[in-house]
């Protein structure tokens, strides 16, 4: 039996990473949960010396306790963040200690698969450079202008239908409740300075007849069709009003976006595409980091054990 662990990273409370733990229990794989941002049921303790193969040493949470040196894969899923941004000053820099430290140690782990590697998911958030890549590896992208010039934004709003979408999808708030920021239509009329505010993302809006989410697992592909009701623009906003269906991706597809993935070092990723009538694929973005459980039981996608298979192996596709 391989006694090698399996690092779990993500908030206590996490659903769909309770599927993969279960999974990985099931195959008898070790498994350490915890969060490196919270104390919280239990604190991760770290000891870790440098050898001649890198880190070595022991993560404890609880009565648990995981060999540096023989960790076969990491699966960073939704860690609470560090607390860096708020609180006393001694508290700032404990929460930035520990994100170089003890999120450096993790980062640096001999012979570890990563799913995927934080700083990985880190540069593959940046949607400039996800579009770029997206064209370099042979999919099809909408026209799109990143801008704060509201002439330029206006411009590019008159010459087609056009959507704007912001470029994170960070935490927002409407009269004191979380909302979402979706992608919308947006005419040049109602362009107007407050685009100078910020770098705002305008892009030809693809007329389609459905959604696509591929959730790809290492080389493995698992795509859904979304059809949402007739005028929504963003499936996200109307997820009680979806249905879904599993699809095959494309073979020439398929191998774009495990390009996709290798360019920027991930073993996972969900990317998003609007389907034009004649069946055209077009990439919108993808979420090196996004969900997927809801996805699996809705279109019957085994993708829980896709990503147990990956972690349970330890070896890197891209290796």
């Amino acid at each position: 039996m391989d006694g090698r662990p399996v690092l779990v990273c993500t908030e206590y409370e996490d659903a769909t990473a309770d599927l993969v733990i279960a999974e990985l229990n099931r195959r008898r794989v070790p498994v350490l949960r915890f969060d490196p941002g919270r104390d919280s049921p239990a604190p991760a303790v770290l000891a870790a010396r440098t050898g001649v193969g890198g880190w070595d040493g022991r993560l404890t949470v609880g009565e648990r306790t995981a060999d540096l040196s023989a960790v076969r894969a990491l699966y960073h899923r939704r860690p609470s963040p560090y607390a860096t941004d708020s609180g006393e000053q001694a508290a700032r820099f404990a929460g930035q200690e520990n994100r170089r430290g003890l999120g450096g140690v993790l980062g640096a782990l001999p012979g570890c698969l990563y799913l995927s590697h934080p700083q990985a998911i880190a540069r593959a958030e940046y949607k400039p450079s996800q579009l770029s890549t997206a064209t370099c590896v042979g999919l099809l992208v909408p026209v799109t202008l990143i801008t704060n010039d509201p002439v330029e934004a206006k411009a590019f709003c008159a010459g087609q239908p056009a959507i704007y979408k912001p470029l994170h999808a960070g935490a927002y708030e409407v009269e004191g409740e979380p909302a979402g920021i979706w992608a919308a239509p947006v005419e040049a009329r109602e362009i107007d300075g407050a685009v100078s505010h910020s770098a705002h993302l305008f892009q030809a809006q693809v007329p389609k007849v459905a959604d696509v989410r591929a959730v790809v697992v290492g080389e493995r592909v698992f795509s859904a069709r979304i059809t949402a009701p007739p005028g929504v623009v963003d499936w996200r906003a109307e997820y009680r009003s979806l249905s879904y269906e599993p699809v095959a991706c494309p073979d020439e597809l398929r191998g774009a976006l495990v390009r996709f993935l290798a360019a920027f070092d991930l073993n996972f990723g969900a990317f998003d595409f609007a389907v034009a009538a004649d069946g055209t694929w077009w990439f919108l973005e993808c979420n090196p980091n996004g969900q997927w459980a809801w996805l699996e039981d809705a279109a019957g996608l085994p993708i829980t054990h896709a990503i147990a298979d990956l972690l349970e192996n330890g070896a890197s596709q891209h290796d």
